[in-house]
Order: structure tokens, then sequence, then C-alpha cells
């Protein structure tokens, strides 16, 4: 372990970024503030990646935007046309906290693996970089949840590094999909017992232990799911801690 000397993932529903008073650009939010603490670096370094939304320089570009003013240093791996660093294991390991952005989770898998990037990050976890991202860049890090990425319709999705040994639902109380097809999964078996988070709401694992949920918006809350065997699953709402936003 390096840095806190603990292993860190925050796994956000959704809410990282908030549109801004500038016409077409957005700010970081508090849960990416809370992340960034998690790093104990009072300037941290904060990598980007965007390959669930094939490395579009626009979001990049939107993201560097969402930081400014804060004292962070930023930099970027994207694997479009080819891999924009040389050697993606040591950028991995100088970070102190990456953030995934959403988009497809299993076309974000696919091309992690192609690329080697599956053991990298995991690598890099396991050294003490914050592991962060928002909807598929929260599910990538759990064993799966539930995913578009195949088209409008959800399916269930159990494909993800499973660096976490749980189920992730994202965006739970903004699509209505999401969260019957979770409970419907954790019952069928296709997916474990997990955690779940609405808008607004991040889960804050240590090593692979939850450790609580965060939110920037008061009316949000985090669930945890059980298979409750002949019953199908039991869910618990959990109350967040709220940050400024």
């Amino acid at each position: 372990m390096s840095r806190s000397g603990q292993s860190h993932i925050l796994a956000i529903g959704g809410g990282s970024f908030r549109p801004s008073e500038r016409h077409n650009f957005i700010e970081a939010s508090g849960l990416l503030r809370y992340g960034l603490d998690l790093t104990g670096q009072d300037r941290p370094k904060l990598g980007l990646v965007a390959t669930a939304l094939g490395d579009s320089a626009d979001w990049l570009l939107k993201m560097y935007g969402a930081f400014s003013g804060w004292d962070v240093e930023l930099s970027h791996l994207t694997v479009f046309p080819m891999p924009n660093v040389e050697d993606a294991r040591a950028w991995a390991l100088e970070q102190d906290m990456i953030y995934v952005s959403g988009g497809s989770v299993a076309n974000l898998m696919a091309l992690w693996r192609l690329h080697g990037l599956d053991e990298v990050f995991e690598e890099a976890w396991r050294a003490g970089v914050v592991l962060s991202g928002q909807s598929a860049g929260a599910l990538c890090w759990h064993v799966g949840g539930n995913t578009d990425s195949f088209g409008p319709a959800l399916r269930p999705w159990a494909d993800g590094l499973a660096l976490l040994p749980y189920s992730c639902g994202v965006h739970y109380n903004a699509e209505p999909q999401r969260r019957p097809l979770l409970q419907e999964s954790v019952a069928s078996g296709e997916l474990p017992g997990g955690y779940a988070a609405d808008e607004g709401v991040a889960l804050h694992y240590v090593g692979t232990e939850f450790i609580q949920a965060v939110t920037v918006d008061p009316r949000a809350y985090a669930y945890r799911l059980e298979y409750d065997g002949a019953n199908g699953v039991k869910e618990f709402r959990i109350e967040p801690r709220l940050l400024t936003p």
C-alpha cells in the first residue's frame, strides 16, 4: 500500500458533475472532492479515463474544465486510435486517483482486457490508488449490474473486474428499469447481492468492505440488496452522509 495505506473504491451512481453557469461547461461535484480527499494528498494527481465513451475528446475536454480552480494535477489515458502513453502501468501507478466516466461498460471491459488495463487497474488499486467512476465507471469495479450497453432495454451483466464481490446498481432512482431488474437479477442468482446508489450518491469501499455512502442530494439514498432464498431478495435502505454539493 501507499499514500493512505488503504485501497479505496468510490462508485458513483450519478452526479459526479453538474452543469456550469458557463454555457456547455460542467463542474465537478462534492462527490469528487470526497474521492480526492481519500488520497491524502494536498495536490493529488487525478487520471481521467473515458474508454466507455470511445475516448471522446469533447468529454475529456469538459472533464478537464470541470476541475478549473481545483488544486489537482490532471492527466488522461486513452486507447483510441492507440494508447496515448508509452506505459499504461507506470501512468496508473503515478496517479493518486483514477476517475472512469460513464458510457458502455461492456465495451469498456472488452477494451481494457485487450490492452491489459484490467490488470493495470487492479495493481493500482492494490497499491493504494483511489479508483472511482460513475455509472459504467462504477459498475466496472464490481461483479456486474445492469447495463444499456446492448440497447435501450437494460440487461443483467456480470463481466466486471470483480475487485468488489458484489453487484452494483447505478442511476437507481432516475431510470425506472434499474431497480426491478437488479432485484430480479439478484433473486435469480444471475448477480450476487450488492449495493445500489441513487443519483448524487457514491458508495465508498475500503478494500472489499462497504464503509459508507455519501451524497450531495439530501433526498437520495443508497441500498443493500441481499439474496433471500425462496423470498427472492431483501433490499435495505442506507442513509448516506450529506456532503457539500
